[in-house]
């Protein structure tokens, strides 16, 4: 297999256990708060979908708005299918070129970065239901079901990642 099309279907998997590890994680999170299993996806849905911005609002029971829901599970499909693609072929490059791991390890961790901090600005009227903590705490357990996903298909590379450069 050529590494393209295994960056692709690498990246597939890293996506969809993303995507399922951060839907799990908000399902419990809103069982958790009694606010039942789907309340955090309504609420972004209808923020994304239905141009709700009135945090009050959010805080109150709402009907299930089974298509806004089913919208922004499409949207967080997609953009998790993205995400895995892009880190796999960073992955995959830093497979084929051992020396590019450092510069590898630190777009991946900016990536991070610029993730939780994209999420984070595109529901700030939504802190009240969607705090910092979980944001990034849905976002550490993705990339850690990922990342050992990704260890199991490329050993080497992650410890190339994480081995300190020899001088």
């Amino acid at each position: 297999m050529d590494s393209s099309s295994r960056s692709i279907r690498y990246g597939a998997a890293v996506g969809v256990i993303a995507y399922g590890s951060v839907a799990v994680f908000y399902a419990l999170f809103d069982l958790r708060a009694a606010r039942g299993v789907l309340y955090t996806v309504n609420q972004l849905g209808r923020a994304f979908f239905r141009g709700v911005r009135d945090t009050a609002s959010l805080d109150l029971p709402t009907a299930v708005d089974w298509s806004a829901i089913a919208l922004y599970n499409a949207l967080h499909f997609a953009v998790s299918l993205a995400i895995g693609i892009t880190v796999a072929t960073l992955v995959e490059h830093a497979h084929r070129r051992p020396d590019r791991a450092p510069v590898t390890l630190l777009t991946l961790i900016a990536g991070f970065v610029f993730t939780i901090g994209i999420i984070g600005a595109a529901t700030a009227s939504m802190r009240p239901v969607l705090p910092w903590w979980s944001i990034i705490v849905a976002n550490s357990v993705a990339v850690v079901l990922a990342g050992w996903f990704l260890m199991r298909q490329y050993p080497t590379v992650f410890r190339r990642l994480t081995d300190p450069p020899i001088r």
